[in-house]
């Protein structure tokens, strides 16, 4: 008996819990909650086969549709009570970037109207390359800390969002129903820019675009530039386009710019600003959600084509200054650390023999990168998607 308790205790020391992604669109582009009978059936034999939650998008442009702080959270409490009635945890996904135009989406979820009629007058508050081309999935985080948005910033706007969702929701966080809070900080709900635009015409394997031409960022180059005594550098305009491969471009060919004294500043700034991006949310999250039973999460992408070629480009291009000689991952790790939060790492179930030879990809290779940060001193937890 003592043997069988001891073997036991074992098996839940390595318990793996199970969640189940709800479909994108479980609550309508209109904030109606259709879940039904069927939606109940399904869930309760999710319990039966052993899951333990299922993981749910809240997205920003439902639930703030109406206006400013106009925030309509009836929808995700009869979802949230379901899921409650049918012995199941909940991961909430603060989801502030579009849904649609991503690989897998099948439903089109814009950000807030009344946030996108500011840009019909002010269009740099969304991502732009180098020939002017806007994403409107996700703001641009150089309007961060910019009050366009009826004299709030765009942080402060994720801020309010999230202490809003804490109050509705207060019953089922109290509860320990909603055991995570994954938050949102970029395109696809990841931590990145939006370099790779299927809505703009990128196809695998692209080494994709910088998304740093808008007049904030460009600003804040030019400024940091200066600062740096190099007043005549510009952001790079030898990169390519989406779907360039390495060595076609002066940038990212062998001893290309990326290189250079200034290809170096160039891509410090702009991983440094993606990572100032994510510290920022996260902080506020923090705030939020303080003496809350919850764990912190945001994404991480797993980008790995391009990533056995010496110049790295698709990584660089969505932020991540990673190199054979740099890792460009362990200053995320950091920073998630600093906000004891959990890393989602995605592509765990990839292979390089699945990929195709031209692409160099090194899904393998990358996903063990990252599991070496779970050995080290900056990271609470690695979860990999």
């Amino acid at each position: 008996m003592q043997g069988g308790s001891k073997y036991d205790e074992k098996l839940l020391q390595n318990y793996v819990p199970l969640y189940v992604m709800l479909p994108l669109g479980v609550v309508t582009a209109d904030n109606v909650f259709e879940g039904g009978e069927k939606l109940e059936k399904q869930l309760k034999d999710l319990r039966a086969a052993g899951i333990d939650g299922v993981m749910v998008d809240v997205w920003w442009g439902i639930i703030e549709a109406k206006g400013p702080k106009q925030y309509d959270w009836s929808a995700y409490r009869s979802l949230f009570e379901l899921v409650n009635k049918c012995d199941l945890k909940i991961q909430a996904i603060m989801s502030f970037h579009q849904c649609g135009g991503n690989v897998g989406d099948v439903v089109y979820i814009p950000i807030p109207q009344w946030v996108r009629d500011i840009g019909e007058t002010d269009p740099d508050i969304f991502y732009t390359n180098r020939s002017g081309n806007r994403n409107e999935e996700y703001l641009s985080l150089g309007v961060d800390h910019q009050p366009l948005f009826g004299g709030r910033t765009a942080i402060e706007m994720y801020s309010d969002y999230m202490k809003s969702f804490r109050e509705n929701m207060a019953d089922f966080l109290e509860a320990g129903q909603i055991i995570d809070i994954e938050v949102g900080c970029g395109a696809a709900g990841e931590l990145r820019y939006p370099s790779y635009p299927e809505t703009q015409g990128w196809v695998f394997p692209g080494i994709g675009e910088f998304q740093c031409y808008d007049k904030y960022l460009k600003a804040e180059f030019k400024e940091a530039a200066k600062n740096a005594g190099h007043p005549e550098w510009e952001s790079p305009d030898d990169a390519g386009t989406y779907n360039d491969k390495p060595d076609s471009t002066e940038f990212f060919k062998q001893n290309g710019t990326y290189l250079t004294e200034k290809g170096k500043f160039f891509l410090t700034w702009y991983s440094n600003k993606l990572l100032m991006h994510g510290d920022d949310i996260l902080d506020e999250a923090n705030k939020a959600f303080v003496g809350c039973k919850v764990k912190l999460a945001a994404k991480v992408s797993g980008l790995h084509w391009w990533y056995k070629h010496h110049s790295h480009a698709a990584e660089l291009t969505a932020g991540y200054y990673n190199l054979e000689d740099r890792d460009g991952y362990r200053p995320a790790a950091r920073i998630l650390s600093r906000h004891h939060a959990i890393m989602n790492f995605t592509c765990l179930e990839m292979r390089d023999s699945e990929q195709s030879a031209e692409a160099k990809s090194g899904p393998q290779e990358l996903v063990q990168q990252a599991r070496s940060l779970n050995h080290s001193p900056y990271l609470d937890w690695l979860r990999c998607l």
